[in-house]
């Protein structure tokens, strides 16, 4: 079972920063049963890119995804027949389901016959293109199957929605809404313009997750004679903490800092439910469960006031010591955290400090399977399988590329990352948060920075050590075009996933 966030930073578990702000003692029990990676990547600071590279086990920049996200109305990130993680674990017996947030493309049906691809240029968000987004959803037969998205890439069964602040307003079942979008949203709801289902509510989003979360569960455990016989895979994919920041009711309040940290307690909340239904139905030893999230946390929305104010205000940082946050190639846009529980096989309370990536699922369940992976499939993914199972002697992946919204790229290798543009943000950083972190201003044409003495990025090494910068910019080129073989590494155990 793999649980994802949707902008949650680094700094924002208590598990992870100590100086958190927001109680999050579900995510703090998971990781008291399990293991916590200190430097796990996504590989883009923002969303699209790095679900693709999550389900696909590539770089997000090897699809035709170079720069930014799937925007309204876009066709699917995959290629038709790519092999992703749910049609692996299918073809290996596995029931598959998606639940939450899609945001990877679709290939919407219209009643004019012209296809959305025809007329609006790919992931391109510019006020004009915008303008066209805006009225093309009138062209769009909602009552039609939709194809293209989680049902042909290999989930079995999928509920949720594209993106929370997207139209339509409606819920996805499979291929189709479960209801029509007849009016255009009202303007009391957070999000784009577009058509909307009546009394739509952004706030029904978690809770709703949540409850279809634990039936699935439980439908897979109802016989514990039969735990096991048919294993399965979820994909629960939230919409949360990203905007809407529309934490429930019974949630509001309870954090102290504000509407953001209410959401992250309802997100804790929902593992909590989530834990308790994997452990009473008697599938806790058996179920690898991973919680992490697809980037670090937000700038700004028109209904948030972002991980800046919200450090300036009430001294909680969700990028914790990092630099940088979504959108960044700095290591706050992509350092997740990152917990994997599998009770028996992971040993509890741990912490792994090894470099991983979210990409490497596709190679650890195959490798948790003895199932070898298509020639095709997988080719940037290693297997985290030993790092699991507390016996990888060595670091198992040697680099790492980051990848910002805006394309720029830099290379992780030990302590070392290269970053093959000038170092500034693509949010503006505060002058109190720079002043504050000691941040230099910087006119370089590169940057190199010792993330072992040098967490947050401020001493740029570039000028310093050029012999370092030269040999990983190199490496970083070769590997844009050249993948590396996977790692794979004899196993024992096989758990639902």
């Amino acid at each position: 079972m793999y649980i994802l966030a949707d902008d949650m930073g680094y700094g924002d578990l208590s598990c992870f920063n100590n100086r958190s702000q927001i109680p999050t003692p579900n995510l703090d029990r998971l990781a008291a049963q399990g293991m916590r990676f200190t430097d796990a990547h996504a590989t883009s600071s923002v969303c699209s890119p790095s679900r693709y590279s999550l389900l696909s086990g590539q770089y997000n920049w090897r699809s035709r995804l170079k720069s930014g996200v799937i925007c309204r109305w876009d066709g699917p990130v995959f290629e038709d027949g790519e092999v992703t993680v749910p049609s692996f674990l299918k073809s290996q017996g596995y029931d598959t389901a998606c639940i939450g947030k899609w945001h990877l493309g679709w290939n919407w049906p219209t009643t004019t016959g012209r296809s959305p691809n025809q007329v609006l240029p790919y992931a391109i968000d510019t006020p004009e293109v915008e303008l066209r987004r805006d009225e093309f959803w009138k062209e769009i037969d909602f009552s039609a199957p939709i194809a293209g998205g989680p049902i042909e890439h290999g989930f079995d069964t999928y509920f949720g929605v594209d993106v929370p602040n997207y139209p339509p307003y409606s819920w996805f079942q499979d291929d189709r809404l479960t209801a029509q979008p007849t009016r255009p949203k009202s303007a009391a709801i957070y999000g784009d313009i577009g058509p909307s289902v009546e009394n739509w509510s952004h706030e029904a989003m978690l809770p709703e997750f949540t409850r279809r979360t634990v039936e699935y569960v439980e439908s897979h455990s109802s016989d514990a004679s039969t735990i096991g016989t048919n294993p399965f895979f979820l994909f629960l994919s939230l919409t949360a903490p990203h905007s809407p920041v529309s934490p429930g009711p019974e949630f509001r309040a309870r954090s102290g800092i504000g509407p953001y940290g209410d959401l992250v307690s309802e997100i804790d909340w929902l593992v909590g439910q989530v834990l308790d239904a994997v452990e009473r139905s008697g599938l806790a030893d058996d179920t690898l469960l991973i919680f992490t999230s697809d980037n670090g946390p937000e700038l700004g929305t028109k209904d948030d006031e972002g991980a800046f104010e919200r450090a300036r205000r009430t001294a909680h940082y969700s990028m914790g010591d990092l630099r940088g946050i979504k959108h960044d190639v700095w290591e706050g846009g992509h350092r997740v955290p990152f917990i994997a529980s599998w009770p028996g096989t992971i040993p509890g309370n741990t912490v792994c400090s090894e470099l991983v990536s979210l990409m490497d699922l596709m190679a650890t369940c195959a490798d948790i399977l003895h199932a070898p992976l298509p020639s095709s499939a997988g080719r940037d993914s290693i297997s985290m399988l030993p790092l699991l199972e507390g016996k990888a002697d060595q670091p198992l992946r040697g680099s790492l590329v980051g990848h910002s919204r805006n394309g720029k790229f830099s290379i992780r290798k030990d302590k070392w990352v290269f970053i093959d543009s000038p170092p500034c943000s693509e949010n503006p950083e505060p002058e109190w948060f720079r002043t504050e972190r000691g941040y230099p201003e910087d006119d370089s044409e590169a940057a190199l920075y010792n993330l072992t003495e040098d967490i947050s990025q401020r001493d740029n090494k570039h000028s310093d050590q050029p012999e370092v910068a030269q040999v990983l910019g190199r490496e970083l080129e070769s590997l844009r075009y050249i993948a590396p073989k996977r790692k794979i590494a004899p196993s024992r155990s096989s758990p639902q996933s």
